[in-house]
């Protein structure tokens, strides 16, 4: 199959059903999109660190176990990075160096905990991570101080951690479908909090600090 139909810059192989990735896309050295997405990827190759100048990367829709360590050594991506609906369980720390990504979406995968490499993404402004069987949020989620959107509908969390109170840049946080018990008081003290949805949680006893989330305009749908 040609390669070089496109220009060398934006390479889209969406459903091109591939199995495995054609050792010729490695060699676009000035990459800055490429779309792999639902290709029955099984893995893809270490080689993937030399695109060096890749922006955005979607791996989603794939059968994926484990994503390469030299992925982290991509240090330019800053955009959009998508993992969802794969089989992951874990991420390599090597992804803590990515600094600059914005959009991180690990969705529909088998991680029981944020993998704390995620941490290490500083700028990330959107998280998606629903889907999960997650049962904690590692403390260090703090550190995500440039977060505006959380995602995480359709986990087993029945609690967050105190430490979120560090995400003072928070919009919004999806917590839909969860087994959630109780919310930190910490999250009334979020500066820029316009939305906490909770609808379909039934085992959820409503705080009275909602009222004043409320009274400022904060939107909390039970």
């Amino acid at each position: 199959m040609a390669l070089m139909s496109q220009p060398p810059a934006h390479l889209n192989f969406w459903k091109q059903h591939f199995g495995q990735v054609p050792e010729s896309v490695w060699d676009h050295s000035d990459v800055e999109t490429l779309v792999l997405a639902d290709n029955d990827l099984n893995e893809v190759s270490a080689s993937i660190g030399r695109l060096k100048r890749l922006r955005m990367l979607d791996l989603g829709h794939n059968s994926l176990r484990a994503v390469p360590e030299s992925l982290g050594e991509i240090e330019n991506l800053s955009d959009f990075l998508y993992l969802h609906d794969n089989r992951l369980e874990s991420l390599p720390s090597s992804l803590a160096s990515l600094k600059r990504l914005r959009y991180l979406n690990i969705s529909e995968n088998a991680f029981d905990t944020l993998p704390e490499c995620v941490c290490g993404m500083q700028s990330l402004v959107e998280l998606r991570a629903s889907d999960n069987p997650l049962t904690t949020l590692p403390d260090c989620v703090r550190q995500l101080t440039a977060l505006r959107e959380l995602h995480l509908r359709n986990t087993k969390l029945k609690s967050l951690p105190d430490s979120i109170a560090g995400l003072r840049e928070l919009r919004q946080i999806d917590l839909r479908g969860t087994p959630l018990e109780c919310l930190p008081p910490a999250l009334a003290g979020l500066p820029r909090l316009e939305k906490i949805d909770l609808r379909w949680v039934t085992n959820f006893e409503t705080p009275a600090w909602f009222a004043d989330l409320q009274a400022r305009g904060c939107l909390v749908y039970l």
